[in-house]
């Protein structure tokens, strides 16, 4: 499977050895607020889960560890692969605090971007987003994203109802 590097970090295939550091990062009730989880419903992440999600990264041969400095900080994936069509849709976490607001978001939806339009010949990433992640947000359109449509009051989170936005990038979009 590829690796992709980039100025400050690198996109590689998971391992299930990456189940200890995906347990040290645990589960900030901030970020995984930013996947529809509500502060109420976020559980400590365990050993368990931690080698379940390592051992189904590491079978995934569209999913990449985010890595800066040689630290696991966060993945990034294609999903809902639709071959005739050469579209699918991504799926980014940053699960490291600390590691906000750098660019590495970004950074890393580039090299996977770049990958997916040059390598697998894709057409279409689409990706659905919180309309309250700004943050992310911010970094799809940075990255060349277009909203293409909201999907009025998908997700309830610490008791309110949320709209996702819908939004994606052609191949011809990225390229230009």
């Amino acid at each position: 499977m590829t690796c992709m590097e980039g100025p400050s970090l690198r996109l590689r295939p998971a391992s299930p050895d990456d189940a200890a550091a995906r347990f040290s990062l645990g589960n900030n009730p901030d970020v995984v607020r930013m996947f529809g989880v509500s502060h109420s419903d976020t559980k400590p992440m365990t050993m368990d889960a931690a080698e379940a999600w390592a051992h189904g990264h590491a079978t995934n041969p569209y999913a990449w560890i985010i890595e800066v400095a040689g630290r696991l900080i966060g993945e990034i994936k294609l999903h809902g692969i639709n071959a005739q069509d050469r579209r699918a849709s991504m799926a980014i976490a940053i699960y490291d605090p600390m590691q906000l607001g750098k660019g590495h978001g970004s950074e890393a939806i580039r090299l996977l971007l770049h990958h997916a339009f040059t390598e697998l010949n894709f057409h279409r990433i689409g990706i659905r987003v919180l309309a309250f992640n700004e943050r992310a947000i911010r970094a799809y359109q940075k990255c060349g994203f277009l909203i293409e449509g909201r999907e009025r009051e998908t997700a309830f989170v610490d008791g309110v109802w949320h709209d996702d936005l819908m939004m994606g990038i052609l191949s011809k979009e990225f390229q230009a």
